[in-house]
């Protein structure tokens, strides 16, 4: 997968989503992108902080040659924090979650 070896297919993500936290560089996020049915798991690999706070980001799968503009709704070129459906803290063994993607495709 895009993110091995860090995660692999099937493995259970544990999730935090504190918002008030920043974004930053190097992070691991879940991300929903308008048009698209199922949410991404990558890294964040730069974050762009506007004056007035706002906080844009751009995300890379660690297995991938280029960054995920090409995954976006047309037209964008960074994610924002409604984007964001949580954050990737570990994973639990690939074994279940293999089970889970199995039950879910059949």
């Amino acid at each position: 997968g895009s993110m091995e070896p860090a995660f692999h297919r099937g493995d259970l993500l544990f999730l935090t989503n504190f918002r008030e936290d920043p974004i930053r560089a190097g992070e691991i996020v879940v991300f929903k992108v308008e048009g698209r049915d199922i949410p991404i798991v990558h890294r964040v690999i730069k974050v762009h902080e506007k004056d007035n706070g706002d906080i844009k980001f751009l995300t890379k799968g660690d297995n991938n040659e280029v960054d995920d503009r090409g995954l976006y709704k047309e037209g964008q070129n960074w994610l924002e924090k409604k984007d964001v459906v949580g954050r990737a803290r570990y994973a639990l063994l690939a074994v279940m979650g293999a089970y889970v993607l199995l039950k879910r495709e059949s």
